[in-house]
């Protein structure tokens, strides 16, 4: 390669950089724009995501919350900021994403895509949903049920929740979940390059049931129910999986036909 080949084929990399460092840049300013804003309401977010708590105990208007430290309920407020502005900024970090990739695309590829970008946040927001409706709830009055009326020969136990340990519950389980939500996202994406097919996905159910409780027990709190909880979604999704690839594969043998049948008519 002479040294011109080099030289021109440095500007295409110099530009690629310069995009993507646009693109990061609106990126963070989302995400700093949604930080403060959060920040702003944190007390009001955190109260919100105390009414599952709220609903699993037994005295809804005693429940208390503290803070050991004297910082603590400060940084979590900065943790729930983040939270919310990762999850708030996500549709301009999504379409930042987009705009970089699509001007590589086929414009069928662009089609492509796109649904899947769009079907992220929602299959996220429906795992955080099932989390904040039904099984924080039963969680919670799982736990709370370990609380003991003091009597005779019996002392009092009663749970005093610390605010950022109810914090770190509820996002670990947010998180887990909407992780998990995106298993048929990635699974068609994989199906759509060929990387797996509906017949292999189907091999492999018997490994599928083992992960997804090995999953379980790894990202939720050792309960039965917040693992019990995820693991039936995640082996449900994997079924969801398995129709999208194979619906994925049935479109392409209908292309693949039609072009066979345009290349034998040519």
């Amino acid at each position: 390669m002479s040294q011109e080949d080099i030289d021109a084929s440095k500007a295409p990399l110099i530009e690629h950089l310069i995009e993507l460092r646009q693109r990061l840049m609106w990126s963070i300013a989302a995400i700093l724009v949604m930080f403060v804003i959060c920040f702003y309401f944190a007390t009001d977010i955190y109260n919100i995501l105390t009414v599952p708590y709220l609903r699993a105990a037994p005295n809804p208007d005693t429940v208390q919350m503290i803070f050991t430290a004297p910082q603590e309920w400060f940084f979590t407020q900065l943790k729930l900021a983040l939270f919310g502005a990762l999850f708030l900024a996500f549709p301009v970090i999504a379409s930042q994403i987009y705009m970089f990739v699509a001007p590589g695309l086929y414009k069928n590829e662009r089609g492509a895509f796109l649904p899947f970008l769009v079907a992220t946040p929602i299959l996220f927001l429906i795992g955080a949903c099932l989390v904040y409706f039904l099984v924080m709830p039963m969680a919670m009055g799982f736990f709370l049920s370990q609380e003991q009326v003091a009597g005779a020969g019996k002392v009092a136990i009663q749970h005093l929740a610390k605010v950022s340990e109810y914090l770190g519950l509820i996002m670990i389980l947010i998180f887990a979940f909407g992780l998990v939500f995106q298993l048929p996202v990635v699974l068609t994406l994989l199906g759509r390059a060929g990387l797996v097919s509906s017949e292999g996905l189907k091999q492999k159910r018997k490994y599928a049931i083992v992960g997804a409780f090995a999953a379980a027990a790894i990202l939720t709190p050792p309960d039965p129910i917040s693992q019990i909880g995820l693991a039936l979604p995640t082996l449900l999704l994997y079924e969801v999986s398995i129709l999208s690839v194979r619906l994925v594969e049935r479109q392409r043998a209908e292309r693949e036909a039609a072009r066979e049948a345009e290349d034998a008519a040519a």
